[in-house]
């Protein structure tokens, strides 16, 4: 008792250690923890094909950090107090007044510092793995948190995914539809070109017309040929000759008919009517491609939607535990004691400085 007189300090550590054994043996409050492990899981569907070989199993780091916060949320919290009323459990008068919250009615801020002690949700980045654990003070109420957690967090990852799934696929049903509106204008143009002027494809019958033109004009050069061989034997005068002439002369006013027809000056000329026509055959594959293009990306977008969807895959089912495992009595008391322990040495240290200065 004298030494303990003399060294004030050490009364003070065993003492703060005796109190801290007798709260942590007999006065803390038991809590029971439930834990769960769980991988978060979504379609990853290939390119190549939409069938079932085509479906993998993935996840991201991300998606699960995303998880976590949500589970350590104050939206998540809400939702336990709702369906479980945790204010109730946790600030229940035979809890020890330590453990307990302090009352039902504190603000939300304080409430949720609160839980935070009592829920963890960590995540594994090794096995891809998020590992939740809850502490409460009644073994179905543990195990009642952390299956909650499981059904909400699925819940708005699943709403997060549909939402923006749905965004994206009435963004681009709003592109497809205006595709389709002006491939049918451009079809309808196309089609009132071709009844006005009476052609089915100007440009067709442009091609036939200019081998019309090659075929009369080969023709002409034959017949040329035979009037230059026949005049070294024949006057111009002799039958055969001027019948040689009819037949080039009516040739020449047939390809100059064909060839008027062609490209006459009017503004009827088969050239232009070929150009214009081709202008809007042009148009008209190409709404039609831009309409196909955004009709694949309509499908591919809502094959991307079945991908946002995130199933929680439990690796381990919340559990119901069958004894408590917290506070962990011996351990709590033995780090107290370390730390005082190492306090007082500390604290000791300085009073000898301390002395020795003033020596």
């Amino acid at each position: 008792m004298k030494r303990l007189r003399k060294h004030p300090v050490w009364s003070l550590i065993i003492l703060s250690t005796l109190v801290a054994a007798f709260y942590w043996s007999l006065i803390a409050t038991d809590r029971f923890v439930s834990r769960a492990n769980v991988v978060l899981l979504s379609a990853q569907i290939n390119k190549a094909g939409v069938g079932l070989s085509g479906i993998l199993s993935g996840q991201t780091n991300n998606d699960l950090l995303i998880l976590r916060d949500f589970m350590l949320s104050t939206d998540m919290l809400a939702q336990l107090q709702a369906q479980l009323d945790l204010r109730a459990h946790y600030s229940n008068p035979d809890i020890d007044w330590f453990s307990r919250l302090s009352a039902p009615d504190v603000p939300t801020e304080d409430f949720h510092d609160y839980v935070l002690k009592r829920i963890s949700v960590e995540l594994d980045e090794y096995a891809q793995v998020l590992r939740i654990s809850a502490q409460a003070y009644e073994a179905e109420m543990a195990r009642r948190i952390v299956a909650l957690l499981l059904e909400a967090g699925e819940e708005q990852m699943n709403a997060m995914g549909h939402r923006l799934a749905e965004e994206q696929v009435r963004f681009i049903e709003k592109q497809v539809e205006t595709a389709r509106q002006q491939m049918i204008e451009d079809g309808d143009r196309l089609l009132s070109y071709q009844n006005e002027h009476g052609l089915v494809s100007p440009t067709e019958t442009v091609g036939s017309l200019s081998s019309v033109v090659a075929k009369l004009e080969s023709e002409l050069a034959s017949l040329q040929a035979r009037k230059a061989a026949l005049s070294v034997s024949q006057s111009a005068r002799s039958p055969e000759m001027m019948k040689l002439d009819s037949e080039i002369k009516g040739m020449r006013e047939q390809i100059a008919s064909e060839r008027a027809r062609l490209a006459r000056a009017s503004g009827n000329a088969l050239n232009r009517l070929a150009a214009e026509y081709e202008l809007l055959r042009l148009q008209y594959e190409f709404s039609n491609k831009l309409y196909s293009s955004a009709v694949t990306a309509l499908e591919n977008t809502r094959v991307e939607a079945a991908r946002a969807l995130k199933q929680v895959s439990v690796l381990q089912t919340p559990t119901l535990p069958e004894y408590p495992t917290r506070p962990r009595r011996l351990h709590n008391i033995t780090t107290f004691a370390i730390f005082a322990a190492l306090a007082g040495l500390i604290l000791q240290l300085l009073i000898a400085i301390i002395r020795d200065h003033k020596d």
